[in-house]
């Protein structure tokens, strides 16, 4: 499905110090729609002025009948300047094959390095890593796993309840249509409380614990 990126602020004289908010921390369970439970999924948000830093750490196995099938553990870095993505890192290993993608903003456009080569996205271009509105407010989006980009298109955002851990919770619903599908489920706070993806094995929903 990290490495850490320092970015200093400086101000001086009289000018306004940006101040940082308290972290806040998405923790899913993870369920595929054959195989049950397979792991958990966390992002963790830190905000300070514009710039906006989002840790991403994910544990998934798959099991049949006691036997293995699929392990895949990921950390990854992504970083925002307003709405506009200016940094990605990410390490995935599956199965004991490693893949780092590394993503930098530069002039208009996100160059993104991974072992397939160098590919040059718009400067819109958002992570497929749901965290917020603004991160599914694109028309590409990066494979967090190997650093493809996808021509996407999204639509939605009508008022719904979903299911939260045996509570009914206000939601508006998106569908990220791609290559790859995805429906996104963010509540009042602008948390995506759920979301799901289309895999080719079945669907792999993403629940928020409380």
């Amino acid at each position: 499905m990290a490495l850490a990126c320092a970015l200093l602020v400086g101000v001086s004289g009289g000018a306004a110090r940006a101040t940082a908010e308290s972290p806040r921390e998405l923790i899913y369970n993870v369920k595929h729609s054959v195989f049950g439970n397979i792991g958990t999924y966390k992002n963790l948000i830190e905000t300070s002025g514009a710039m906006v830093t989002v840790k991403t750490t994910a544990h998934f196995l798959v099991t049949a009948l006691g036997v293995g099938l699929h392990r895949e553990d990921a950390e990854r870095v992504e970083q925002f300047q307003g709405d506009r993505l200016v940094f990605f890192h990410g390490v995935t290993v599956k199965n004991g094959e490693t893949t780092e993608v590394k993503g930098q903003a530069t002039g208009s456009n996100f160059v993104i390095s991974s072992p397939a080569g160098q590919v040059t996205a718009s400067g819109s271009v958002k992570p497929a890593n749901p965290w917020s509105t603004k991160s599914i407010e694109s028309t590409e989006m990066m494979r967090v796993d190997n650093g493809k980009v996808e021509k996407v298109a999204v639509s939605g955002g009508a008022e719904t309840n979903v299911n939260i851990d045996g509570a009914s919770t206000p939601v508006r619903e998106y569908d990220i249509t791609g290559a790859t599908k995805y429906k996104v489920y963010i509540d009042n706070h602008d948390v995506p409380v759920m979301f799901v993806v289309d895999d080719d094995s079945g669907q792999v929903t993403f629940t928020l614990k409380k």
